[in-house]
């Protein structure tokens, strides 16, 4: 990392709250060494209210731009210049290019997301998705599996200020694809989270519920719930395994963590920053196995 260094070097980081957890320090310098590339990246400790001072921050740095994980994803996509087409639907960044001092927002967790299904040999045409989560990364979830042609959504999200943007975007969903049918329920009516996880072929933990601090618990109550030939996926990586994987494995399901939604999402964003194409099989293979 030393050589990196110097008078040029450019600054990149991640944003969010927690930050000490992520793996996206090591995968990017990894990259920026791997190609001889003049770009450092740090991850900051950024609350939902400071997130307009460190963008005004990035401007002042003249940084090349930022990450932006949980809880920062909306706050983001309100204090940048422009929006990409999905991010504009969506509402959220996860990704910001300061060009000129111009920032510009991107979202790539969706289509990270489905990436990950991919390479897990999992295809979304046509399955049945149940969700937690009406955050950033749950709506980007949601919006590319409805354009990659999933066919029916059930959202679940807890009652709050979230909960009506949830339905703002089940709204818009709608309206982009009409053949997906997309239903939004209060996350703390579990009966119904678990009649809907029974009928669905994919759930997917889009919530911070299993990262640390919360790595013991599950927004599923009852695992029994449950089948072999379900796919169960979490986007929280740290713990790689969280109570929910955990469990839902014992039952027999097929299950994919969030280090591969990771590592996708951050082939596009590397894309945006640089240019270039990150080193895929060599990441993977040093990170992700």
């Amino acid at each position: 990392m030393e050589k990196m260094i110097s008078g040029k070097t450019r600054l990149l980081a991640l944003i969010g709250s927690p930050v000490g957890h992520s793996g996206s320090p090591q995968m990017y310098n990894y990259s920026f060494k791997k190609l001889g590339i003049d770009y450092v990246y740090v991850a900051f400790d950024v609350k939902e209210d400071k997130v307009k001072d460190a963008l005004d921050a990035m401007r002042t740095f003249n940084m090349r731009g930022c990450n932006v994980t949980m809880p920062d994803k909306i706050a983001a996509a309100e204090n940048v210049d422009e929006l990409s087409p999905a991010a504009r639907i969506i509402g959220a960044v996860n990704t910001i290019v300061n060009d000129e001092g111009v920032l510009k927002g991107y979202i790539t967790d969706g289509e990270g997301f489905v990436n990950n299904l991919k390479d897990n040999g999992v295809d979304i045409k046509g399955k049945k998705m149940t969700i937690c989560g009406g955050g950033g990364a749950a709506t980007a979830i949601q919006v590319q599996c409805a354009l990659d042609g999933i066919k029916e959504i059930s959202i679940f999200n807890k009652n709050d200020a979230f909960f009506a943007r949830t339905e703002e975007t089940a709204e818009k969903i709608r309206k982009e694809v009409p053949s997906c049918v997309v239903n939004v329920f209060d996350i703390d009516d579990q009966a119904k989270l678990n009649e809907e996880i029974k009928d669905s072929d994919i759930f997917v933990n889009a919530t911070i519920v299993g990262m640390k601090p919360l790595d013991d618990q599950s927004v599923v109550k009852d695992p029994s719930i449950f089948s072999k030939d379900q796919i169960v996926c979490d986007v929280v990586y740290n713990p790689v395994e969280t109570k929910l994987i955990q469990e839902a494995k014992a039952q027999g399901c097929k299950t994919i963590g969030g280090k591969g939604m990771l590592l996708w999402q951050g082939v596009s964003a590397f894309k945006l920053y640089t240019g270039c194409d990150m080193p895929v099989d060599e990441v993977k293979e040093k990170f992700f196995s």
